[in-house]
């Protein structure tokens, strides 16, 4: 064990009887039950879990077949990957404290069987909750399905666990980006929830595309909107469930476990950061003043543990929010990114480069539309153009699209900032100690050193 497991092991305690119980003892003996599992955050909580709570009992995974894979062959492809390698290290039989049943996020009752359901009811101690679409331009419709409805299922679900102790669900710091200012409380819903769902029951798809942008009003994506009312519904059962609901910002690759740089895609700013390596991205619209608030996800992880261990242990009389962000203790402003990213990159080169890095950034909307057509579109249209004499396929145009509408989705958070209080996450903070605090939330200079450094030390597994 490490360092760095030692300290996880020995975070938080509670005060039963005045002995102190820490998070490992805690979940020893314990069956979890997680969603989205397959997932970057989900997977990183599996593996977490299994490394640093070894007794766990079992992790129950609520997974659907996917492209001619079963369920079975997902969670066996997913445990081979190099995120599991030190819990293959220390226990090479891992494997048999995954068990994967059979779900579907889009199907009444999660498409559970009823034996799967009695199973879960009989056994269950603690539901992470990490499922969720999170693609930003997702119709309305699918994404109210994923985010809202299929909460509401789980929920359900939950209540009939005769051993549940804690029901964690994984929001977003953004589902209210329509405030400046962020509490740690859950506002009401831009709508009822079940009257959103019976409305949009009977509507035509092209409808609700029509009436989209109306509906989530001053939110600018359907994720955002939906993370939101997910927020109320959960909020809904806080008489009959012990609720916790983290709230991350921007998931960045891993800060230190189960090793530097672990990531399983190229959403958001990672992705923006690896073409501007690359030479392919010179051009990006934000504001270089605004803070980028990127979180690495073993820091969201070990939140995320320690609060299933203090809802389970302190059973809150209401739901606790917990606001995952970095911006009020180690702000890291888009300026310094464009600047310590670009530098990096010139000095340590990414293999197979498009051309030499030089990305900037400007929030000017005309200067940004003149060097994508300067430096993106025009060197495209010339390299496809010799792909195509050379008789190859064309490419670059296609890159570059892709690209611009990835950026187009950043722009609102890019653009901006917001402010995020965090007593409820300092309350948690402070049960630990000095060291413990370290594993739980990077300092200023931690957080600096380890987003640059993981943006070069990258680990890419996008099949694992």
């Amino acid at each position: 064990m490490t360092d760095g497991d030692a300290r996880l092991t020995d975070i938080c305690s509670g005060a039963a009887g005045g002995k102190m119980a820490t998070i490992a003892e805690y979940y020893a003996g314990k069956n979890v039950l997680i969603t989205g599992a397959t997932g970057f955050m989900g997977k990183v909580l599996v593996e977490k879990l299994l490394r640093s709570c070894p007794e766990v009992k079992a992790l129950y995974l609520l997974v659907r077949p996917k492209a001619g894979q079963s369920m079975q062959q997902r969670v066996s492809d997913m445990m081979t990957c190099k995120l599991f390698d030190r819990v293959r290290e220390d226990n090479p039989d891992f494997h048999q404290k995954i068990i994967p049943i059979s779900s579907e996020l889009v199907q009444p009752g999660l498409a559970i069987s009823p034996e799967d359901v009695e199973k879960l009811s009989g056994c269950i101690n603690i539901v992470f909750h990490c499922a969720a679409t999170i693609r930003f331009d997702e119709p309305l419709k699918h994404a109210l399905q994923l985010n809202v409805i299929a909460t509401q299922q789980l929920l359900s679900l939950a209540k009939q666990m005769h051993h549940l102790e804690a029901f964690i669900h994984i929001s977003t710091a953004y589902a209210n980006c329509n405030r400046k200012y962020i509490d740690e409380v859950i506002y009401p819903p831009p709508v009822e929830p079940k009257k959103l769902i019976d409305s949009l029951e009977w509507m035509d798809d092209g409808i609700v595309r029509d009436i989209t942008p109306r509906l989530i009003g001053d939110r600018p994506n359907t994720y955002t909107y939906t993370k939101a009312l997910a927020e109320f519904v959960v909020q809904q059962e806080q008489d009959k469930l012990n609720i916790g609901i983290i709230r991350p910002s921007i998931v960045g690759a891993s800060w230190q476990e189960p090793f530097p740089g672990w990531i399983d895609n190229f959403n958001g700013p990672s992705g923006v950061f690896i073409a501007a390596g690359k030479g392919i991205l010179r051009t990006m619209r934000a504001n270089n003043d605004a803070v980028a608030d990127l979180i690495p996800v073993d820091v969201v992880i070990n939140l995320t543990l320690a609060a299933g261990w203090y809802t389970a242990v302190h059973r809150p009389k209401s739901a606790l929010v917990y606001n995952c962000t970095t911006g009020g203790i180690n702000p890291f402003h888009w300026g310094e990114i464009e600047h310590h990213v670009m530098s990096s990159f010139k000095r340590n080169p990414l293999e197979q480069a498009f051309r030499r890095p030089n990305a900037n950034i400007t929030s000017n909307y005309l200067i940004n539309q003149y060097w994508i057509l300067v430096s993106h579109k025009f060197p495209a249209l010339i390299y496809d153009l010799f792909l195509r004499l050379s008789g190859q396929k064309p490419q670059m145009m296609r890159i570059f699209n892709r690209l611009h509408k990835a950026i187009s989705l950043l722009e609102y958070f890019s653009s901006q900032d917001w402010e995020w209080n965090s007593e409820n996450l300092s309350m948690l903070m402070s049960q630990l100690t000095p060291e413990d605090r370290k594993v739980g939330r990077p300092t200023k200079h931690a957080a600096r050193l380890g987003q640059i450094f993981n943006i070069l030390q990258l680990t890419y597994e996008p099949d694992c």
